[in-house]
C-alpha cells in the first residue's frame, strides 16, 4: 500500500486488501487484518475499529458519566500500531481508558452517531480534536480521521486512523473507500458467524433430540378421560400460551415430562427446541459446565468449547428434571440466571443472555427440603409460579384400559409380535393392581407381556405390589365371589406356563420353576404330563 501523502493506484490498494480479507472467514480476523494492514504503512501510527453493541462494563467505564444512554455504545475490537517508545505497552490492546465509547460522545462517538467522517488534516494546527495532547506530541501524531462504518444504510462502527503526516482530502477519499470495504467484509464475515453460530446451534439440538429419541421410553401423547386428567389438561391450556415458570410435581414414572412436553408445544416457543436436564444424572463437579457451558481449557478435560443446556434451550423451553437433586452451592447461580436473565460460560468473562422459559419437575417435598436445609426457599419460590400435581395411576384407574391398550399396539409393532388384544380379565387385573411404578411400569409390563406371548393372547406378570395384591388379583369387589372349577383350572396351567416360561422350562434345582410354585419337582412333572404342556403348547 503506497503512503498517504502520494498519488497512487487506489485499486491496486484495494484488491490487494480485498485478497487478504477474503481468506478470512471470521469477523475477528476480518477486523485484525483490516488494522494490522493500515497499521503496517510507514505514515500510520494507529489503526483501530469499534463496532455498536450493547452496553455492558457500564459500572465500571471510565466514560459512564459521559454516556447519554446506557443501552449502547462502540466496543472497542481490534487495533494495531507501533509506538516511538520501544518500552511503551502494546497498542494491540482492547482494554485501556477508550474501549468504549458513549454514542455521540468526542469525536470517534461523533462519528457513530453521525455516520460522518470526522477528521483533523493537521492537529498542530487544531488540537482540539485530541483527547491526549501530550501522548500526540509524545508520538509525532500529526493527522486523524474516523470514517463511520456503513452497510446497507446500516451504521456499523467506526474505523479510525491516527498518522504522522498531515492528511490530504486524498487520504480521506482513500480511507472512505476502505472503510466501505471493510463495512462490507465485516457484515459478510459477520453473517457468516451467525450461519455457523447457527449451524452450530441446530447440529447440538439434533444430536441432543436424538440423544433424548433414543433414551426416552415415551409414554404417547397424553392419553386418559379421569377426572384428574381432565384437570391437568386445563391447567396447561391455562399456563402453556404464557412464558411462566412451572413445577410439575408428582411420583416417579407418573409422566411429568409428557406434561412438560404437551407445555412446550402449546407455547408460542414450540418451534424451538425443549432441552431437558436430569439434575440427578449430572456429576455434582460438572453441573456449572452441564448448565452454562464452558470455554476450552477452562478444568482438566475441558478440549472444546462446550454450550451448556441453558444456551441449547436459547428461545426455547428448559425442562429441568428431579430438580430438588441440585447441589445447594449451584441453586444460587440458578437463581441468578433466572432473576437477570444472563450467566457466563465457565472459563469466559463474556455475560449470554439466557432467553428460555423454565419448566422444572421433582417428585420430592420441596417444601420438606427447605425445612431440611436442602433447597433455597427463593429459589422455590421463582420455580413454584404455577405448579401442577400429576396424580399417581392408581389414581387415575381409569385411564388403565387406555392406557394399556396404547402400549400393546406400539409393542406389538415395535417387537413384530401380533398381539389378539387384552381380555376384560386383563383389564381387571391391571385395574386391581395399585402401580407403585405408574405409567412407566404399567409400559413394562405391557411390554414384557408382549415379548412372552406366545400364540397372541395376553399373560400378564405383576409382581407384588405395596398393598399386598397379587400378581392375579382380582378387583376389590371379587373375594367372595365363587370361582367355577373350570376357571381354577384355566388359573392353574396359565400359571405353571408363566413359572415355565420365566425359568426356561427349568423343572428341578435351584432357582427352578418348582421352587417358583412352591411345588416338589415330582409333583410339578406330573402336572405338567397332566396337562399336556410343552414348549409348543398355546
Amino acid at each position: 500500500m503506497p503512503a498517504l501523502g502520494e498519488r497512487m493506484s487506489v485499486s491496486d490498494s484495494l484488491k490487494n486488501l480485498l485478497l487478504e480479507i477474503a481468506r478470512q472467514q471470521s469477523l475477528e480476523a476480518v477486523m485484525r487484518t483490516v488494522v494490522e494492514r493500515l497499521a503496517g504503512e510507514e505514515h500510520i501510527a494507529l489503526a483501530r475499529i469499534w463496532l455498536i453493541r450493547s452496553g455492558d462494563i457500564c459500572a465500571t467505564c471510565p466514560m459512564a458519566g459521559e454516556c447519554p444512554d446506557q443501552t449502547r455504545c462502540l466496543h472497542l475490537v481490534a487495533s494495531a500500531g507501533r509506538s516511538l517508545d520501544d518500552n511503551a505497552p502494546s497498542w494491540g490492546r482492547l482494554d485501556g481508558a477508550f474501549a468504549r465509547f458513549p454514542m455521540g460522545v468526542r469525536k470517534v462517538g461523533r462519528v457513530a452517531a453521525t455516520g460522518e467522517c470526522v477528521a483533523a488534516l493537521d492537529v498542530q494546527q487544531n488540537t482540539e480534536w485530541i483527547a491526549q495532547t501530550d501522548w500526540a506530541h509524545k508520538e509525532a501524531i500529526r493527522g486523524f480521521v474516523g470514517q463511520p462504518l456503513v452497510f446497507k444504510g446500516e451504521i456499523m462502527g467506526v474505523l479510525a486512523i491516527f498518522t504522522r503526516t498531515p492528511l490530504s482530502q486524498h487520504c480521506l477519499d482513500w480511507l472512505r473507500m476502505i472503510a466501505d470495504l471493510v463495512a462490507a467484509s465485516i457484515a459478510h464475515a459477520k453473517a457468516f458467524d451467525e450461519i455457523q453460530s447457527l449451524r452450530t446451534q441446530l447440529e447440538l439440538e439434533n444430536a441432543y433430540l436424538k440423544e433424548e429419541v433414543s433414551d426416552a421410553r415415551a409414554f404417547g401423547e397424553i392419553v386418559g378421560q379421569s377426572p384428574a386428567l381432565r384437570n391437568i389438561i386445563q391447567q396447561i391450556e391455562l399456563v402453556a400460551p404464557t412464558d411462566a415458570s412451572v413445577l410439575i410435581l408428582g411420583e416417579s414414572g407418573t409422566g411429568k415430562e409428557l406434561v412438560a412436553q404437551e407445555i412446550h408445544r402449546r407455547s408460542q416457543r414450540h418451534e424451538r427446541a425443549m432441552v431437558r436436564v436430569n439434575c440427578a444424572s449430572v456429576p455434582r463437579e460438572l453441573y456449572e459446565s452441564e448448565f452454562f457451558g464452558h470455554t476450552k481449557g477452562a478444568f482438566t478435560g475441558a478440549v472444546k468449547d462446550r454450550i451448556g443446556r441453558f444456551g441449547l434451550a436459547h428461545g426455547g423451553t428448559l425442562l429441568l428434571d428431579e430438580v430438588g437433586e441440585i447441589p445447594l452451592e449451584l441453586q444460587s447461580k440458578l437463581l441468578r440466571v433466572l432473576q437477570e436473565g444472563s450467566y457466563e460460560r465457565v472459563g469466559e468473562e463474556k455475560t449470554r443472555e439466557a432467553d428460555v422459559r423454565l419448566i422444572a419437575a421433582t417428585n420430592r417435598d420441596l417444601k420438606t427440603e427447605i425445612g431440611e436445609g436442602r433447597f433455597r426457599q427463593d429459589l422455590f419460590y421463582r420455580l413454584n409460579v404455577f405448579p401442577i400435581e400429576v396424580p399417581p395411576l392408581r389414581k387415575r384407574k381409569e385411564d388403565i384400559p387406555l392406557l394399556a391398550d396404547l402400549f400393546l399396539k406400539q409393542a406389538s409393532r415395535r417387537f413384530n409380535r401380533p398381539i389378539k388384544g387384552l381380555s376384560q380379565g386383563n383389564i381387571l387385573s391391571l385395574q386391581a393392581y395399585d402401580w407403585p411404578g405408574n405409567v412407566r411400569e404399567l409400559l413394562n409390563v405391557i411390554e414384557r407381556a408382549v415379548i412372552t406371548s406366545r400364540s397372541g393372547a395376553i399373560r400378564l406378570d405383576l409382581p407384588k405390589s405395596s398393598s399386598g395384591k397379587g400378581r392375579k388379583a382380582l378387583p376389590a369387589s371379587s373375594p367372595t365371589s365363587v370361582v367355577p372349577d373350570d376357571e381354577m383350572k384355566r388359573r392353574e396351567r396359565e400359571n405353571i406356563l408363566a413359572a415355565l416360561d420365566q425359568t426356561n422350562w427349568q423343572v428341578h434345582g435351584p432357582g427352578g420353576a418348582a421352587e417358583l410354585l412352591g411345588l416338589r419337582p415330582t409333583t410339578l412333572a406330573s402336572r405338567i404330563k397332566r396337562m399336556g404342556l410343552s414348549r409348543t403348547t398355546e
